[in-house]
């Protein structure tokens, strides 16, 4: 395996033992343990089974496992190869002993239809499957992809969140099984909480600061800093996955 592949490696193990923490902090040290696997060019970040499949989390209301997770990242390089970066992301949220889950915020790296950064909602609404006939209809949405003698259903929507930059994190995600659910959490939950959004949000920043560079330092200037481009910088590129739906 050749030294960038170790590189690779050693930064998903950093980002598992990142998750494990975040997880453990909230819901328990019961949580599972994320770990890193290498299935090619991608690392797989996940909680995993000696056999390799993948263990959702459980989360408990009063005691009571009343909802599971499933959580996992498959880690590649950013484009200059040397940034830890996600080729996709999913985090499902299921009702224990339900096979479809409840919703799910999912992420593909070189996906704009769907948009990249996703959400879906596995319910239904009368009204809802009545738009979703129309657009078949009329091709508002790609025909090839509807379901043939088959009625639409709300979780066939992406619904777009923030895009490739901005999008929701499994911090956001736990913070809102908090707040609507009311489940059970450890005792400094809040503190773990808040310091790995901190950390999550940051990252995306910069993230977004590479790929609108000349925006970001204009912006610095209006604070009063002094802010000069190195020698032979790329202008800053217009179809970046800053803008990317």
């Amino acid at each position: 395996m050749s030294a960038e592949k170790v590189t690779l490696n050693d930064k998903a193990a950093e980002f598992a033992d990142t998750l494990t923490d975040l997880t453990r902090g909230v819901l328990g040290q019961g949580s599972p343990r994320f770990s890193a696997l290498n299935v090619g060019d991608r690392i797989r970040v996940a909680p995993l089974a000696a056999d390799g499949r993948s263990m959702r989390i459980p989360v408990k209301i009063d005691g009571e496992q009343c909802i599971s997770l499933h959580v996992q990242h498959f880690c590649c390089w950013d484009g200059p190869s040397k940034y830890l970066a996600a080729d996709r992301a999913d985090v499902h949220v299921y009702f224990e002993g339900v096979q479809d889950p409840l919703f799910r915020y999912e992420y593909l790296r070189h996906s704009q239809t769907p948009p990249g950064a996703h959400l879906q909602v596995h319910a239904h609404r009368d009204e809802m499957a009545y738009l979703l006939r129309l657009a078949e209809k009329k091709k508002g949405r790609p025909a090839a992809k509807m379901r043939k003698r088959k009625l639409p259903r709300l979780s066939e929507m992406h619904l777009p969140v923030g895009g490739h930059r901005l999008r929701p994190a499994l911090e956001d995600v736990l913070l809102l099984l908090i707040r609507e659910f009311a489940i059970d959490v450890a005792d400094d939950w809040e503190g773990v909480l808040d310091r790995h959004l901190r950390q999550w949000r940051v990252v995306q920043l910069k993230s977004a600061v590479r790929d609108a560079h000349e925006s970001a330092a204009d912006a610095l200037r209006e604070m009063g800093y002094s802010v000069e481009p190195p020698k032979g910088m790329e202008p800053q590129q217009k179809d970046s996955r800053l803008y990317w739906p």
